[in-house]
């Protein structure tokens, strides 16, 4: 660690030794009244600042040459400005305030802003284009510090998910043009509903760590905000399509209307992708549309968004067994011997492939669902130092999953058993639908204030989740007496969630900001009903939250800053928790995360590093013990104390021209205190008297689960001619404990893949831009898994495992082209 630092110091030291000149000046509006906080940006390097309170500004340590100067400020005409430095040089520019308003306020409430103390990095259309093959967004965004992106069907299509510093998804706030995404009841993100999303995303920020304060489901490690497509002033048509391995294709049509009586917009996608996936049977099916009008003058913004999403996959949940996996005969044989498989499901697993095994033979083994959004966003600039932003929106879902199940008893259906002559027929083979039915509604607001001293906002959301789950039986080999589409289980879920936050950034002094966020977070949760299990599951529960968050930002000199900050975050159970806990005892409470984040940037020409420290405490973390409830389903316990802390380290350098070296880096360590292990005792159900129902373990401090202890992405990409690019791009991973153990005979083994990407583009005379895409993943064609789960049971006093992991696909490569008009 100390040779890390040394270098850069060094680094630091010859870069300003060998810099020589520097750029001044000031930067007004056609009044002659200064900007204060407007963008300077010299292109092509990473040099950059702000202006001061008297819109001065000054950028030093740049080389003789000729450079690009970018001036941008909300509200106002960009200026892209050429020079040519000899000397030093003084030079002002004067912004002419912008005939129509800029979409960029629509998101400002919910992002960090210029000089706000939070780990975030942001990624703009270009970037997001060149990585979008059809691939689900965490696979998309998977060069972002921190990250670790899992695919069951190991192609990344279908069902994706993601985890940032080891916190899973269903901890992360998601949100679109600041409107939640999170499901409020289990609070995760399924991608798959949303396919091919990423083609009508303009840009999106992701901020690690608590953050600042948004809308909608509690930021626990991370906070992801998109924006969808922004203001085209020129008409465009673009077609593209992609095709790969697993029979995998995509095709998409983009149209956009430009600006019509300079006031009207209008933009649209359809988009269709198939794949086989690399599990066997884990094809996905998926469509998409998102439709955007707006309306825009020099003072408002009216815009209307629907976009929906409708999946169908082939379920590959399950895994492949380590047994599998691993070709251990003996092992297989123990699902057959201990009751696990049936004859029949464990001769298919013993035949399968060791890496594409899927559990699933039954044909029509899906998951179906589809997800509506609808949009309606307004912006109106009050004054030149004030605006207002609200929205109102509405998401519908609905969808189930199809499941074959074999020997099923009559009363776990409510169903009666049934007497044919002499005989009492107790069970039955049957197909079940388990259905999701869901509205989601509500609306959001900020009032955004930006002065030379400070800039504030107000803002909140008002939400409502009413959903409905409930299970049918589709068909059954004997009836019994249910009736047509008999239901068996049926219960709702209503959430209220209330917010209201304010955030102000003070310019203290020229150099130092200092920055206050508070949230108050109400929340009203009812659960109704029956689960699918016959339990009465009906409750309430209530929550009152104070999220604050403070920090200061220290401008050194205009190559180098610092800051630090800290917050608070509270989160509440999901619904699983609740409806799995066990009755007999406490029920799951709250959990807290105090946030501590140190960091600082340094920027030169060609060179642009980011360092930042983290301490993540966290009080009643919810994690998997091997706790059961009292129909041995597991559950989820608060544990009093836990932390996750490390380092990041984020380099982007220029080498030449036309070769640019991007890299990540994170170190860090996940911790349980004290850790207790149950184990499943099968022998219970034989000797209720005499056997424990689960065997305790004290472990004392653990690692949490699913948190690598090494995290390093690099991407070297290298521009042979104008318009064709190469890029080498390699992710590696630490080692993983799959539960919170510590125990290496549940992980997942560290490993490294490299995938290698090529871009060209051109122009004719009647195609304003014809791309070519091609993406080898896995190169070395390596072997890994990147999910698992396990389940352990003690039987006839040996101790045993069920477990699934997740394997990626081999060398495959997805290949595209798009013909824009």
């Amino acid at each position: 660690m100390k040779k890390v630092f040394l270098l850069l110091v060094l680094q630091l030291g010859f870069i300003i030794a060998y810099s020589q000149f520097q750029i001044t000046g000031k930067v007004v509006d056609l009044n002659g009244n200064p900007l204060p906080g407007t963008n300077i940006q010299v292109e092509n390097t990473f040099r950059g600042t702000y202006c001061d309170i008297k819109g001065n500004f000054s950028i030093s340590n740049l080389k003789k040459g000729t450079y690009f100067i970018l001036i941008s400020y909300m509200g106002y005409e960009k200026i892209r400005e050429k020079i040519n430095l000899e000397n030093d040089l003084k030079v002002n520019f004067k912004l002419k305030k912008s005939d129509i308003l800029t979409d960029e306020v629509i998101v400002s409430a919910t992002r960090a802003g210029d000089k706000v103390p939070a780990t975030y990095m942001n990624l703009q259309k270009k970037e997001l284009e060149e990585n979008n093959l059809g691939q689900d967004i965490p696979y998309i965004i998977s060069l972002t510090p921190s990250l670790v992106t899992t695919s069951d069907a190991g192609t990344g299509i279908g069902y994706t998910n993601f985890r940032i510093r080891g916190t899973d998804a269903n901890r992360i706030n998601i949100t679109i043009n600041g409107i939640p995404l999170n499901d409020s009841e289990s609070h995760g993100v399924w991608w798959v509903n949303m396919p091919d999303f990423t083609s009508s995303v303009d840009n999106v920020q992701i901020q690690r760590g608590v953050g600042t304060s948004t809308n909608g489901a509690a930021a626990f490690g991370a906070t992801i905000n998109f924006q969808t497509l922004t203001l085209n002033s020129k008409p465009y048509a673009k077609i593209g399509s992609t095709f790969g391995s697993f029979n995998t294709l995509r095709n998409n049509i983009s149209v956009g209307s430009g600006l019509i009586n300079d006031k009207f917009t209008f933009d649209a996608r359809l988009s269709k992708i198939h794949s086989d996936g690399f599990i066997d049977r884990a094809w996905s099916d998926l469509k998409s549309f998102y439709i955007s009008g707006g309306y825009y003058t020099g003072k408002s913004i009216i815009k209307l968004n629907v976009f929906s999403g409708i999946e169908e996959t082939y379920q590959a949940w399950w895994g492949v067994p380590s047994v599998r996996l691993n070709n251990d005969e003996e092992g297989m044989k123990e699902y057959l011997d201990n009751w696990l498989y049936s004859e029949q499901e464990y001769e298919h697993m013993l035949n399968s492939n060791s890496r594409t095994y899927n559990y699933y033979t039954y044909d029509n083994e899906i998951d179906h669902y589809q997800q509506d959004h609808y949009q309606l966003l307004f912006s109106r600039e009050i004054t030149n130092n004030l605006n207002f932003n609200t929205a109102i929106h509405y998401t519908k879902g609905r969808g189930y999953y199809e499941q074959y199940k074999e020997d099923e008893s009559f009363g776990n259906y409510q169903l009666n058993n049934l007497i044919i002559g002499i005989d009492t027929i107790t069970k039955t083979d049957l197909i079940r639908r388990k259905w999701l039915d869901n509205d989601f509604y509500g609306f959001t607001y900020s009032l955004n204030y930006k002065s030379g001293k400070a800039d504030a906002t107000l803002g909140g959301a008002w939400n409502k989740y009413d959903g409905e789950h409930f299970g049918r039986i589709i068909w059954s080999q004997y009836a019994s007496n249910g009736a047509i589409r008999h239901e068996w289980y049926n219960s709702t879920g209503l959430k209220t969630d209330f917010n209201i936050f304010g955030k102000i950034n003070y310019r203290f002094t020229k150099s130092i900001n200092l920055y206050g966020d508070i949230q108050y977070r109400k929340i009203n949760y009812i659960i109704d009903g029956i689960d699918d299990d016959l339990r009465d599951i009906t409750q309430e529960h209530n929550f009152d939250f104070i999220n604050p968050k403070l920090g200061v930002f220290y401008t050194l000199n205009d190559f180098l800053n610092a800051y630090l900050s800290f917050g608070i975050a509270n989160r509440e159970p999901n619904r699983s928790n609740y409806t799995d806990a066990d009755p007999s005892k406490p029920s799951p409470t709250n959990e807290t995360l105090y946030d501590y984040e140190l960091g600082y940037t340094y920027s030169s020409t060609n060179t642009k590093i980011t360092t930042n420290f983290f301490f993540m405490d966290y009080k009643n973390q919810l994690v998997l013990t091997g706790e059961i409830n009292d129909v041995g389903a597991a559950i989820m316990t608060n544990v009093n104390k836990s932390y996750r802390q490390g380092f990041e380290f984020v380099s982007e350098v220029k080498i030449l021209d036309d070769l640019k070296w991007n890299f990540n880096l994170t170190l860090s360590k996940s911790k349980i205190k004290n850790f207790n292990e149950y184990v499943d005792n099968w022998n219970y159900w034989d000797d209720t008297e005499n056997e424990p129902l689960q065997y305790i373990k004290e472990i004392g401090e653990t690692n949490l689960s699913f948190s690598p202890n090494i995290i390093f992405n690099n991407d070297i990409s290298y521009e042979i001619i104008n318009g064709l690019s190469i890029n080498l791009i390699t992710n590696y991973v630490g080692k993983q404990y799959i539960d919170n153990t510590s125990d290496n005979d549940r992980k997942l083994d560290a490993y490294i893949v490299n995938n290698f990407r090529i871009n060209y583009s051109f122009t004719t005379k009647w195609i304003k831009e014809c791309s070519f895409q091609l993406l080898i993943n896995n190169i070395l064609n390596e072997e890994y898994e990147t999910n698992a789960w396990i389940y352990r049971y003690i039987y006839n006093g040996e101790a045993y495992k069920m477990d699934g992991y997740f394997p990626q696909a081999g060398r495959n490569f997805l290949a595209g082209i798009s013909l824009k008009f």
